[in-house]
């Protein structure tokens, strides 16, 4: 089984796309038994809040199910228990290596890699705009499927 944790600053808006994102996406393929997909906070802010309106509103328009939620924050024990780690922007990334205790084995990774992209993931909490989000979430999801050797050819 591949066990993937998507983080975010309070795991309301990006994670949890990302989270339902790549859920639907292995459904669709007929992998959902292979993979366990999780999503986490680097802060406490949001702890117990359900995704952001914004985050259901855009999954709901393109078809895509949004996991049952509720915000939880990254923890050291999180490292041992996923295979990967993904965080959506730097200061994403820096926080979890403080929590992790650093990344002996590699397990760190920023979203937009998978897509060979260094810039950060777009946070709607600050731009409001959920769409631009989506699509990054997207090209990061299929580049990580790709990345693992999974081809993937469905729409958004």
């Amino acid at each position: 089984m591949i066990k993937v944790l998507f983080i975010c600053h309070g795991n309301i808006c990006r994670s949890t796309m990302c989270q339902s994102v790549l859920q639907h996406y292995v459904k669709q393929i007929g992998m959902e038994n292979e993979f366990y997909i999780e999503s986490a906070a680097t802060s406490r802010e949001e702890i117990g809040n359900p995704p952001h309106y914004g985050t259901v509103n855009k999954l709901r328009s393109v078809g895509i199910p949004v996991v049952p939620h509720r915000a939880v924050q990254m923890t050291k024990q999180d490292y041992e228990a996923y295979d990967y780690l993904i965080g959506m922007d730097t200061e994403n990334i820096r926080n979890m290596n403080r929590i992790c205790g650093g990344d002996p084995e590699e397990k760190i990774y920023k979203l937009l890699a998978f897509a060979g992209k260094s810039r950060d993931v777009a946070d709607p909490w600050y731009t409001g705009d959920f769409d631009a989000t989506y699509e990054d979430v997207v090209e990061g999801c299929k580049g990580f499927l790709k990345f693992l050797g999974i081809p993937f050819h469905m729409g958004k």
